[in-house]
């Protein structure tokens, strides 16, 4: 009696080389978002390691050369690389066609703490006056500072969206509504990773840790300052254009004195004893 094969998983053997099963593992995620930020990191993967050979073969050092690629990066960004490692490792393991851990010896990072983020003002000064830096970097750099806004809304500025008479600029903002941010001076057209680049070459000497500063900082740095100064969370959510307020609470750290003075400011014999 002749016996029938079992049929195996539909799909399963081309998805032993590398290059097929990184294409079938980018095909199930939902979300475009996500695809094409692992694309890139699993795209180092395949050059590094080779698109056709075995995924079972695949071992900690491929994976530890892809993430030197960002050993300098921020926190956030190494993380974001690894992500689409280890996800892929997960994938892989669920399929049957890597039984090993190839991101076992690689750790997540720590992002800093907000505060740490913030730039200290006399540096930040002594770096947008530096004749050292090209004008146009520092002019992007002081937009970003001055403004408050997320790099890449600054860096897609046309000149079409200025406005020199009430120093103001239409953006296009995180959730895709129209929106102004206001400035002190002007900018120039760089694209988000050259002007990365540019800002953290120019600031490895004064950042204490030497790795330079990122371009967000400029972000953080503002609202930090302006919470310094003694900006309310209202005024700080106006100038950020955050959806809410809870997300400015790193910012504005109130505590017993606020809350005394804004008792003493209320009390009505108080103010009957200064009169």
């Amino acid at each position: 009696m002749s016996g029938v094969a079992f049929p195996g998983r539909p799909g399963l053997s081309s998805a032993r080389t590398l290059a097929a099963a990184v294409d079938r593992y980018l095909d199930s995620l939902p979300t475009a978002t996500t695809r094409a930020s692992y694309d890139d990191t699993l795209a180092r993967l395949i050059d590094l390691a080779g698109g056709a050979s075995p995924v079972a073969d695949l071992t900690p050092e491929d994976f530890a050369a892809v993430m030197d690629l960002w050993n300098t990066a921020a926190a956030a960004t190494w993380n974001r690389h690894l992500s689409a490692l280890t996800s892929f490792t997960t994938w892989a393991q669920r399929q049957a066609v890597l039984e090993t851990n190839p991101a076992r010896r690689l750790q997540r990072r720590r992002p800093a703490r907000l505060g740490d983020r913030a730039i200290p003002r006399a540096r930040l000064d002594k770096l947008l006056t530096d004749d050292a830096h090209g004008l146009r970097e520092r002019v992007l750099w002081r937009m970003l500072y001055e403004t408050a806004a997320r790099a890449e809304e600054i860096l897609s500025l046309d000149i079409e969206d200025l406005d020199p008479e009430f120093r103001r600029a239409r953006v296009t903002s995180k959730g895709g509504a129209i929106e102004y941010v206001h400035w002190a001076t002007g900018s120039g057209r760089l694209s988000y990773p050259r002007a990365e680049y540019l800002f953290k070459t120019a600031t490895a000497a004064p950042d204490p840790h030497g790795r330079g500063w990122t371009l967000h900082q400029l972000r953080h740095s503002a609202l930090q300052h302006l919470a310094a100064a003694g900006r309310t969370a209202a005024e700080l959510q106006a100038k950020s254009r955050h959806a809410h307020l809870a997300s400015l609470g790193a910012y504005v750290r109130l505590g017993e004195h606020t809350s005394a003075a804004v008792t003493a400011d209320t009390d009505p014999a108080a103010r009957r004893r200064t009169r």
